[in-house]
């Protein structure tokens, strides 16, 4: 049998959704898209994680644990710069990156952690 997971019945609270759609209006919803564009992809997505596990890593480090050349990391480090979710600092000819605060971090964490718990339920 089939779950039931549409209303039967169509029953809208107009003062709820128009709430709703005013915050959704008043907010850079394409942004955050790049975002999670950005976090969607595989290596990216390593990166980052690898980042919330050292505070910096240089770029031949993040190459090294990804499993990719320096010019792809490199890359991929840039696209996270670019959207504000990476920054890094130069030291004489070595590139250190690290997430741009504390709140990139808590994303990746929530994610791997909601990850694991979904796992745990199949």
């Amino acid at each position: 049998m089939k779950e039931q997971d549409v209303c039967e019945v169509t029953c809208v609270d107009n003062e709820k959704t128009t709430q709703v759609t005013q915050q959704i209006t008043n907010t850079n919803i394409v942004d955050v898209t790049k975002l999670f564009k950005a976090l969607s992809d595989e290596t990216r997505i390593k990166i980052a994680y690898a980042l919330t596990l050292e505070d910096e890593l240089c770029v031949c480090d993040v190459a090294n644990i990804v499993g990719a050349t320096t010019a792809t990391a490199s890359h991929h480090l840039r696209h996270l710069k670019g959207l504000g979710l990476a920054k890094y600092r130069k030291e004489g000819k070595l590139v250190y990156y690290s997430l741009d605060d504390d709140h990139v971090k808590q994303l990746i964490h929530i994610a791997i952690m909601h990850q694991k718990e979904v796992a745990t339920r199949e």
